[in-house]
């Protein structure tokens, strides 16, 4: 093997690597309730007898709305767990030649991202940095949980319902539809069907806040996820490996926009690995999904059922027009597939 291919592709570090990058961590301080693992994506500290929960994540993709998108991504992954989304603190790095207008922009989205979800801007870092060719946005969001009880990716249980939120690949569509825009014009797909899903950031809305909140609401749900790089299928797989279960996912079941499915097969993407933040992943007892499924619609929510979490030993696997299918697995995210072979 050349040194070359020895390389990491880029997106999500491999989960095998990360594993094993996980599993060095020292687990010696017993405040911590929730440590790093595979499909956990906050921490949970006990502090005082309150129960706070940690994210942080980058925005490296987007550029237009990058401040905005900080926010929401790292909120998504703080209501997941349970907890109200309360304090943000951002690192700003800027590249060379951005003008003070263009970081009192990034500043200002914060503000309005921060303030529609009633989460306080705290704090954080900024600097121009040498050898960017674009913003960096590296958000740590910190929230509560106010009933003591965090919701784990690792709560599915065998015989639990599967139910997906909005439709799939919001965010991959929408940044597509964004970053691609002439690629797409070039390929067919119309200029208004190009608009449309370049605003599926806010309709249906890269935001799960509320998702969750409802579902939360509605039932004892058993865990919450929100599927980011590598898709629905890497989220779906994600719940699993967390909870030690096998799934069944029905194809025919997911919804998948239709500007998401003309923007991807113009260009020649799934997806089911498509960049899926706006889609929220809940796992309940299968007594009390229709009552989580309603809560939703009647929050103006689109939710539906999508398959069954299985015991382990009997796997992954996806029915498509009533014929068993492998589970469709992806390395890296389609996203970013696409724009490393552009």
């Amino acid at each position: 093997m050349t040194p070359a291919e020895r390389h990491l592709p880029t997106g999500k570090l491999p989960p095998d690597l990360l594993q094993r990058c996980l599993a060095k961590i020292p687990r010696a301080d017993a405040r911590v309730i929730v440590w790093p693992g595979i499909g956990e994506d906050a921490a949970v500290v006990e502090v005082g007898g309150a129960l706070l929960v940690a994210k942080t994540d980058p925005i490296t993709f987007a550029t237009e709305l990058i401040g905005w998108y900080a926010v929401h991504v790292n909120a998504n992954d703080v209501a997941c767990m349970g907890a109200s989304p309360r304090w943000f603190m951002a690192d700003l790095l800027l590249p060379g030649g951005t003008t003070p207008e263009q970081a009192e922009a990034i500043f200002d989205q914060m503000l309005e991202a921060c303030g529609a979800l009633g989460i306080s801007l705290i704090g954080g870092h900024s600097e121009i940095t040498v050898g960017l060719d674009r913003p960096i946005v590296i958000g740590c969001l910190l929230g509560e949980i106010e009933d003591k009880r965090p919701i784990l990716s690792s709560g599915a249980k065998p015989g639990d319902a599967i139910i997906i939120t909005k439709g799939i690949a919001v965010e991959g569509t929408a940044l597509l539809a964004r970053e691609a825009k002439e690629r797409l014009l070039q390929a067919g797909v119309g200029e208004e069907v190009v608009e449309r899903a370049s605003r599926f950031l806010f309709e249906p809305g890269l935001s799960v806040v509320r998702d969750a909140e409802v579902a939360r609401g509605a039932a004892a749900v058993t865990s919450l996820h929100d599927p980011t790089e590598g898709g629905l299928a890497t989220g779906l797989e994600e719940v699993a490996k967390a909870s030690g279960v096998g799934l069944e996912v029905n194809l025919d079941q997911i919804p998948i926009l239709p500007e998401t499915g003309q923007v991807c097969r113009a260009l020649g993407l799934d997806p089911l690995g498509l960049l899926a933040s706006g889609c929220l992943i809940v796992t309940v007892e299968p007594a009390e999904s229709d009552a989580v499924v309603s809560a939703l619609e009647r929050a103006g929510i689109r939710a539906r059922r999508i398959g069954t979490v299985l015991p382990a030993a009997e796997g992954l696997r996806m029915i498509e027009a009533g014929q068993k299918k492998p589970f469709r697995r992806f390395e890296r995210d389609e996203v970013a597939r696409f724009f490393d072979a552009t």
